[in-house]
């Protein structure tokens, strides 16, 4: 579903507790819940990565520069960020109010739990607005959100009226994945393990440059009608992919689309740009 501009009441308490946590071991480190991947290869070079963010930036212009990318490879290390604009969040909030939620206690009642599957997985608006409230709303996510490092996201009240960047998406993603991040190891599986069980009908976006071969894929979509840019779309991907060599974290907003389905196409090329140029 469409990001909900609304905020409903708390969430209720279920009747069982279920216990994420599990503590890390001293130093542990490394990507949570990254699939065993092959050695990794060869780093992209600073020529590569400069030459892709080139032609990510001709991309951007020909598109009217209304979409934004953020990439980082976590096996590799390098990255890039073309576009800093800031754009309405729509559902990819809904990732960064469970890491808020979990951040704050990752033992989570039974409800909760099934709130945040609904969050995530079929993009339910009802539970985001409830873990919302149960997160301290805005104040508590602005709070969360400078735990994970996130410099260019202003919560608000109506949650998809969050704004954000790319690159501050990626900021999200790495703090959730990163095996010494703020996360607990089994809060951050859960996260992620949502993020793999996305109904069909919404794994568009980043998977779509995932190779035939790809390890893993996970995806959290946002997509609403704006009324005050006349009724044109805000269609948003965020996600993970990994295959032989590498653990891209990714981040594509967009705006100002005619409609769903055109912003979603703009997504797809986007991202495919982005991870062809680095692999490249």
């Amino acid at each position: 579903m469409a990001a909900a501009f609304g905020v409903a009441g708390l969430a209720t308490a279920g009747a069982g507790v279920v216990t994420l946590r599990s503590n890390r071991p001293a130093g542990a480190t490394g990507p949570a819940g990254a699939p065993t991947s092959a050695r990794p290869k060869p780093s992209p070079t600073p020529d590569r990565v400069a030459k892709a963010k080139a032609q990510l930036e001709r991309f951007v212009r020909d598109k009217g520069g209304r979409v934004s990318v953020a990439l980082h490879d976590q096996v590799s290390g390098t990255g890039l960020a073309v576009g800093t604009r800031r754009f309405r969040t729509a559902s990819i909030v809904k990732v960064d109010i469970l890491a808020a939620l979990l951040l704050a206690d990752d033992t989570l009642t039974s409800s909760q739990r099934t709130l945040a599957t609904e969050m995530i997985t079929v993009s339910d608006n009802d539970a985001a607005s409830r873990l919302f409230r149960t997160v301290g709303g805005v104040s508590g996510l602005n709070k969360a959100n400078a735990t994970f490092g996130m410099k260019e996201t202003k919560a608000n009240a109506a949650w998809g009226v969050t704004t954000t960047t790319a690159a501050d998406q990626v900021r999200l993603l790495r703090s959730i994945t990163a095996g010494d991040g703020p996360l607990s190891t089994p809060a951050s599986r859960f996260v992620l393990g949502l993020m793999t069980k996305v109904v069909d009908e919404q794994r568009w976006g980043v998977p779509a440059a995932a190779p035939a071969g790809a390890s893993g894929v996970w995806v959290k979509n946002g997509w609403v009608q704006v009324s005050a840019d006349d009724g044109l779309w805000v269609v948003n991907s965020i996600g993970r992919i990994t295959e032989d060599g590498h653990d891209w974290l990714m981040a594509v907003l967009s705006d100002h689309h005619a409609s769903q389905e055109k912003g979603i196409d703009l997504v797809e090329q986007a991202a495919t740009v982005a991870l062809r140029s680095m692999r490249a």
